[in-house]
């Protein structure tokens, strides 16, 4: 999540490493004053030779001039530029990626890669605080500088290694037929309509009602028989019991707990969180402690679900746990609450700077009380922070198949505790992986985007229901290159890939097919962005009680936009709501309309 006042700078691990660079430094003890080029400064891959090596360092000085927009390269400013040339035949890339890996020994330092064209301009970046950092480019014969960033050096040296290489086949999409979507948005008298970045939505599945956040405003969306939707302010403010709601907001966040029907809504302020939550779909509220915790500098999540066996459970009637989770300068956290959310118990950490970079997904709570908190970074690969003794422990869990990306992943858990991690490939690309085991190994990793020519990703969101069906929401577009160019000129539109056999196939529709979300870059990089950071850096998907995927997205091409006129950056408050086909809970496939087609067994 980004702090919406004060946006995070370039390359969204960005808070962490530049307050962190100190404290590493001071730790690392005395450094090296000297660094050494690159040896050798150039090289070559062909579809004969498909590696080369090289090494720099070590390095002393850092240079964090990329906090502030373009890396700067110079005697006060140190950078490493190797000359890499690629010669394949035509046609190469149909099945072939080039990968570029930086590699360094010390875990506590940290390297920034960037891939420059030959006209010097920058077409693609791995710029986390993940060791290795690593991008992946289309496998076509081209010439480029490979420039490594001693970020947080600490004395240390790097090893680069480029290779051509063969991806894993993707096994063929689903056969089922692809759900449709209806959206509908928020009027203009709604306040925070046309300011719905990053917005995060429930269910309560007793009334029906989506429950969407964004900014400050909490709005209740009612849906009649035939889809049709209203849409209510029902934000906490003093006149309905929570003066603390709607005051102020760095970083919004909304959960609805599907067994007990509270929704919970967070505002980061400064180094509190301000949090009520309702039991009546916003008509009154109650102000809680916020996180009980230190609430971090950024990324809070509130999740919530049953507590695991074994461990101290409920203390009051609410049955079920709750959970604040945020990223703090050199750790992230997590803390659970015993009483419905009024108050929490001290933070733990999930891993630490050394682990993983600091910014992570929101947390997700499986039926047996086993607790995941997504990151996009963590030794090189997407990953997962797991719990399964109610919050006391957390192990990090990796999945092998995996590149860093620079959305946030996410994770969705079946009723059998499948997990499904949907994550923003270092290529760009849509992947989504299966667990059975918690995290430990990973099945069926795969690009949901390549049936539709899908090239380019942002803003990973994953739903399940029955642990054989989930969905995987993302904004996407066909066209390739770097999304974050001003010059861009790509259309994105809201796609949801679905699977009905726990994972092994997927079939994706566009959700939105004749009305883009958004044209041309999508900056996701803090205060180095223009005016296309509209849609700042996440969406958020949901289930009902009869198995519809609901999406909750901010729109930024409406109005002539939307219909052929210049894009206009908008974020207007939407939800994609699942109007046909069969759902996620295979019980209401007839009743939400579609042709009953049999799922291929559980999982």
């Amino acid at each position: 999540m980004a702090l919406l006042s004060a946006p995070r700078p370039h390359h969204p691990r960005r808070p962490l490493g530049r307050l962190a660079v100190g404290f590493l430094a001071l730790a690392a003890g005395t450094l090296p004053s000297a660094a050494d080029a690159a040896t050798p400064p150039s090289g070559s891959v062909s579809d004969t030779a498909p590696t080369t090596t090289w090494s720099a360092g070590p390095f002393a000085v850092p240079n964090v001039s990329g906090t502030t927009g373009t890396v700067s390269c110079g005697t006060a400013q140190p950078c490493d530029d190797y000359a890499l040339k690629v010669s394949v035949p035509a046609g190469y890339d149909a099945g072939h990626s080039l990968r570029i890996d930086v590699r360094w020994p010390d875990p506590a330092a940290d390297f920034d890669l960037y891939v420059l064209d030959a006209n010097g301009r920058e077409v693609a970046a791995s710029a986390s605080s993940s060791d290795p950092e690593t991008v992946l480019l289309p496998a076509v014969s081209a010439s480029y500088t490979v420039r490594v960033v001693p970020y947080a050096p600490l004395g240390d040296s790097f090893t680069g290694t480029a290779s051509l290489i063969t991806p894993p086949a993707d096994p063929p999409p689903s056969t089922a037929t692809p759900p449709t979507y209806a959206n509908s948005s928020a009027p203009d008298g709604i306040t925070d309509a046309h300011n719905a970045g990053e917005p995060s939505i429930g269910v309560d599945r007793a009334t029906g009602a989506a429950m969407f956040q964004a900014n400050t405003s909490t709005l209740k969306v009612a849906y009649d028989g035939s889809g049709a939707a209203t849409w209510q302010d029902k934000s906490a403010n003093a006149t309905n019991g929570c003066p603390q709601g709607s005051t102020t907001s760095l970083d919004p966040i909304l959960f609805t707990d599907p067994a007990t029907h509270r929704t919970f809504e967070s505002q980061l302020a400064g180094k509190t969180a301000l949090t009520c939550y309702t039991d009546d779909d916003g008509e009154t509220w109650t102000p809680t402690g916020g996180s009980g915790i230190n609430s971090g500098v950024d990324h809070q999540t509130i999740g919530g679900g049953p507590f695991a066996t074994g461990s101290p459970g409920a203390l009051t009637s609410y049955p079920n746990a709750v959970y604040y989770c945020s990223q703090d300068i050199a750790d992230a956290s997590c803390a659970v609450s015993r009483d419905g959310g009024l108050t929490y118990g001290p933070a733990v950490p999930m891993y630490s700077l050394l682990d993983c970079g600091g910014l992570h997904g929101h947390v997700k709570v499986a039926p047996d009380g086993t607790v995941y908190v997504p990151n996009k970074g963590c030794g090189g690969r997407q990953a997962v922070a797991v719990s399964e003794d109610n919050g006391l422990t957390w192990t990090v869990r990796a999945n092998p198949a995996s590149t860093p990306g620079d959305s946030d992943p996410s994770v969705g858990v079946g009723a059998g505790g499948t997990v499904y991690m949907g994550y923003q490939n270092s290529d760009g690309t849509p992947r989504i992986a299966v667990s059975h085991d918690k995290g430990r190994t990973w099945l069926y990793d795969q690009n949901v985007g390549a049936p539709l020519g899908i090239r380019n990703v942002v803003f990973p969101a994953v739903t399940a229901g029955d642990d054989d069906r989930a969905a995987f929401v993302f904004l996407g577009t066909t066209t390739g290159g770097n999304y974050q160019d001003p010059a861009f000129q790509g259309v994105w539109h809201l796609y949801v890939a679905t699977t009905y056999d726990g994972g092994q196939s997927w079939v994706t529709a566009d959700a939105t097919p004749t009305d883009p979300v958004q044209k041309g870059s999508i900056c996701t990089g803090g205060t180095t962005c223009g005016k296309d950071r509209n849609l700042l850096d996440f969406i958020d998907v949901t289930t009902d009680a009869q198995g519809r995927a609901l999406a909750a997205y901010a729109d930024g091409c409406t109005g002539t936009c939307a219909t052929g006129g210049a894009q206009n950056y908008d974020a207007l408050a939407s939800i994609a709501r699942q109007s046909s086909g069969n759902t996620l809970y295979g019980a209401y496939d007839a009743v939400v309309g579609g042709k009953r087609q049999k799922s291929r067994g559980g999982h």
